[in-house]
């Protein structure tokens, strides 16, 4: 059964609250596309979480942590998710149309949604935190795999928590630097991140 829920309630927010991919890939996202597509972000986050918490109750997590082909190819590609996305921000920052007046699609929705996946998934930190951390949150009575399903959803709703606020500070931030050469700047640096972030995870940094 679940233990000293509070505690796994802080310390997910702490792990969310952390500067990194996820961080980055939502400022792109609130950005580029706005509320929306940070939304759909934000829902495929929460869904890499879910696999991760589902992995790891059944033990097939720390069999892809243990083999290097698995999660290499894994990290990888969450890398190259981040680097893409970094490039299309720098590429889009040569446009003269601000990224709040660009009309959004319903592909690009679902698109969204893959990038926060395939970025939580290359995520090291997640699939570390599934497998060390999550178990240390559970008491061998009550159905164990139950359990960890749900602090796992727990998790989610915790990490949603957070970047809805995150998301909604920086698409009201906008205001504040709504001029054009601004949010080209912050494009710039926001593509520039990602491309690294990319690398980095890539490479296993």
């Amino acid at each position: 059964m679940p233990t000293h829920v509070p505690l796994f309630i802080l310390t997910t927010w702490l792990l969310a609250m952390l500067p990194g991919a996820g961080q980055a890939l939502m400022v792109r996202q609130t950005l580029h596309g706005g509320l929306r597509t940070a939304w759909a972000s934000i829902a495929g986050t929460c869904a890499g979480l879910l696999v991760w918490t589902t992995a790891a109750a059944a033990g097939l997590s720390a069999v892809l942590l243990a083999d290097p082909g698995a999660y290499t190819a894994l990290r990888v590609a969450g890398g190259v998710v981040l680097a893409v996305l970094g490039v299309t921000t720098l590429w889009s920052a040569r446009k003269s149309a601000p990224p709040n007046q660009r009309p959004e699609r319903a592909s690009g929705q679902w698109g969204a949604f893959a990038a926060g996946l395939a970025t939580n998934l290359g995520n090291p930190k997640a699939g570390v935190f599934a497998v060390s951390l999550l178990p240390q949150f559970l008491t061998p009575d009550g159905p164990v795999l139950a359990s960890s399903i749900a602090l796992g959803v727990l998790w989610a709703i915790v990490t949603g928590a957070w970047y809805l606020l995150f998301t909604w500070l920086v698409d009201r931030g906008r205001a504040l630097v709504a001029r054009p050469v601004v949010q080209r700047r912050l494009q710039l640096a926001t593509g520039g991140v990602l491309i690294v972030l990319g690398a980095a995870v890539a490479a296993g940094v």
